[in-house]
């Protein structure tokens, strides 16, 4: 793997002429799935542009959607790199930072002139803000593995998905457009503080890693009714996720602290241990 992408090297001088290797497939699919999400991200602008406001916001819930599949692919595959890692925090930004700022800008934010322009400035920092931190900390080596499974702060495709509330409010009729201007500016300026905030939010990386046996077919008729519901009321149902989602997060600080406290008292108990005396020394 350390071959797919050599770092550059001018200095370098090559005794003979250097082969091309063959590369796995599975080295390429997660790459691909990547800059398929960075296409639609790039088409959602040109979407809003032409006046196809509800495309443009489907293309960014798909390259979401897509964001969320590329690594799993990648770890499932044995197919993970740097240049993957970097690749898909770029696609992140330009996606969710730069592409859901810009068509919350053709949607509503212009009618505040400068302050609509400087609320989508400040999305799309935060959203750079936080892949950077996020870029950090993949090669924290002190980090337990129980925090592994919670993001610090609002990842950015979440981020993106619920700072488009507003539009699909729009969708299913209300008219945020024409009245809830400075409301969609404040709700903006709130999701770009969660990007980048230390709030742990739950990753759900291990959620359905074993299933037990009789909830099997529960989980199968669940699935098929959000599907369904999905189809029938999508932006209804979106709206609907994206409140719960919010409201679930001190639910989600908890169990953080729950396990935080549980992991500071199991390192505590063996030193406290070793620092009590054995009986008649």
């Amino acid at each position: 793997m350390s071959d797919l992408f050599p770092p550059f090297e001018p200095e370098r001088v090559e005794s003979k002429r250097a082969r091309f290797k063959p590369i796995p497939f599975r080295l390429i699919a997660p790459n691909v799935v990547t800059l398929l999400a960075l296409c639609l991200g790039l088409t959602a602008m040109r979407m809003v542009v032409e006046g196809k406001l509800e495309i443009a916001t489907v293309c960014i819930l798909i390259a979401a959607a897509l964001d969320g599949v590329d690594g799993r692919l990648a770890r499932m595959l044995k197919g993970t790199s740097r240049f993957g890692a970097e690749l898909d925090s770029l696609s992140d930004f330009v996606n969710f930072g730069v592409a859901t700022g810009y068509v919350l800008w053709i949607f509503v934010l212009h009618d505040l002139k400068s302050f609509g322009w400087i609320i989508v400035l400040t999305l799309a920092c935060a959203m750079a803000l936080r892949l950077a931190r996020f870029n950090v900390m993949i090669d924290d080596p002190n980090r337990p593995d129980w925090q592994k499974n919670f993001f610090v702060g609002m990842p950015a495709p979440a981020g993106a998905i619920t700072a488009m509330l507003p539009l699909y409010l729009q969708f299913i009729g209300l008219p945020v457009a024409e009245y809830g201007a400075p409301f969609v500016g404040l709700y903006i300026l709130f999701i770009a503080f969660l990007t980048i905030s230390r709030i742990p939010c739950y990753a759900g990386k291990t959620l359905g890693t074993r299933v037990p046996r009789d909830k099997v077919l529960p989980i199968f008729v669940a699935v098929v009714v959000v599907a369904g519901l999905l189809f029938a009321y999508p932006f209804e149902m979106l709206a609907l996720i994206v409140v719960a989602y919010l409201a679930l997060l001190p639910l989600s600080v908890a169990r953080y602290r729950k396990l935080e406290r549980q992991h500071a008292a199991g390192i505590a108990g063996p030193a406290v241990a070793a620092d009590v005396p054995a009986d008649g020394v």
